[in-house]
């Protein structure tokens, strides 16, 4: 290993390799190299980064999150991965979460190292356009979760390209975590699974009515109607998701049955529902409208009916609940987890019983495995459709959550719910028939 920053005379000049390992409390266990020639780690390392460019390193030094700036170069191509496919870098990521471990310099080696590697890498360059604005920037936007301001974040995530989609989700065209009924089992096999299971947990009969909030392509909506003989309607905020989902619903002939609306949840007229599913929307309402959310939901099932509300969730209760900013601005402006705990309560003071709650979070990990595994395997195509750009955004995210979720750093819950009718009914049998 290069000598340390105190091991060096004050003034030594450090080239940007040696600046990295400079910073590390162990040995690097990657190769990484720069611009400038200058490389640091064993050669035989199975992964290789490269900073190739002056405004790679730039991004990493001016951005306030590491994470950002690590994502910035990385999305731009000016952070080059080698040893990992860009669609699913996560063997690559395991390495740099359990082998990098960062120690904190003191004034005088950051003076030096600064001096080294140039104050003008201290001026941030335009982000990528693929980038989101910030959140004090969206401030001009609206007000947070507003109608105006939550079409806007869902349009920047989803409205990419209903082909991009088709070829990382595959043939359900459903982008939240599946349920694996066994080890061998396929993504689409376990996504028919999980569609099956909210089913199930809703007790769901032929004739009655569901609504579908959040309801992307249309998966659970479709389901529903094939599958029980449910009439069943869903809304999404996401113009292509709706046109993509109208379109299947005529051509498996469902028309008499299912419906998909480009409309905000909120503005849903209809009511007495026999059952309202929430698959992947609550992420996306902000904490402080739980009360509002909640109650909305609960105002339009009939007595006795069920609420399932499926979201991915935080570990405990002392992680913030806004979302990183590189996921914030690349991936779901806006979004916010909460602990379970916190959307039992919110459920609960809204006046609905809580009857199950189940954790499924390593199914999210195999999902996230799955979709990377098509991303990669359709790389080509899914370049050509969006762009480089957003296909290492896609692969960088999808991987980087596989990890979150197997780390226990986030998880995914189904709260199972009944609004309870004015004598106390709740429609629920003595023990579980899901």
């Amino acid at each position: 290993m290069s000598q340390t920053l105190t091991q060096r005379p004050f003034l030594a000049k450090l080239t940007i390799a040696e600046a990295f390992e400079s910073l590390l409390r162990e040995p690097v266990p990657l190769r990484v190299t720069a611009y400038d020639g200058s490389a640091a780690g064993p050669e035989d390392a199975p992964y290789r980064f490269h900073i190739a460019t002056e405004r790679g390193l730039s991004y990493l030094m001016s951005s306030p999150d590491p994470d950002l700036g690590l994502g910035r170069a990385y999305v731009s191509g000016d952070l080059q991965l080698s040893g990992a496919h860009p669609g699913d870098p996560y063997d690559a990521l395991v390495v740099l979460k359990t082998g990098i471990k960062f120690r904190r310099p003191t004034p005088s080696e950051l003076v030096n190292l600064v001096r080294s590697l140039g104050v003008n890498h201290l001026v941030p360059p335009p982000p990528p356009p693929e980038e989101a604005p910030s959140r004090a920037r969206r401030v001009f936007e609206g007000v947070r979760h507003s109608l105006r301001r939550d079409a806007e974040a869902i349009s920047h995530h989803y409205d990419v390209s209903n082909r991009f989609y088709e070829l990382v989700l595959g043939p359900s065209m459903t982008y939240t975590c599946a349920v694996f009924p066994h080890e061998a089992a396929t993504l689409e096999e376990a996504q028919a699974a999980k569609y099956d299971l909210v089913a199930r947990k809703l007790d769901l009969r032929s004739g009655q009515r569901l609504l579908d909030v959040g309801c992307g392509w249309g998966g659970m909506v479709r389901h529903a109607a094939k599958e029980y003989g449910v009439k069943a309607l869903g809304v999404t905020l996401s113009r292509q998701q709706a046109e993509w989902a109208q379109q299947e619903i005529k051509r498996q002939g469902l028309d008499d049955l299912a419906e998909v609306r480009h409309l905000d949840y909120r503005l849903v007229e209809e009511g007495d529902f026999d059952a309202v599913s929430s698959i992947g929307l609550t992420e996306h309402i902000g904490v402080r409208n739980y009360p509002s959310y909640f109650g909305f939901l609960k105002d339009k099932l009939k007595p006795e009916a069920r609420l399932l509300n499926h979201c991915i969730t935080r570990a405990n209760n002392q992680q913030s609940t806004r979302t990183g900013e590189f996921i914030d601005r690349y991936v779901f402006p806006d979004g916010e987890l909460a602990a379970p705990g916190r959307l039992v309560s919110a459920v609960h003071d809204a006046g609905l019983e809580v009857h199950d709650v189940e954790n499924i979070r390593f199914h999210y990990a195999r999902t996230l495995a799955g979709w990377c595994a098509n991303l990669a395997e359709h790389w080509d195509e899914c370049v050509a459709e969006v762009g480089e750009n957003t296909c290492r955004v896609w692969g960088l995210y999808m991987a980087a959550s596989r990890l979150a979720f197997e780390r226990n750093e986030i998880q995914l819950h189904h709260i199972l719910a009944a609004k309870v009718g004015d004598d106390g009914s709740n429609g629920f049998p003595l023990r579980p028939t899901w």
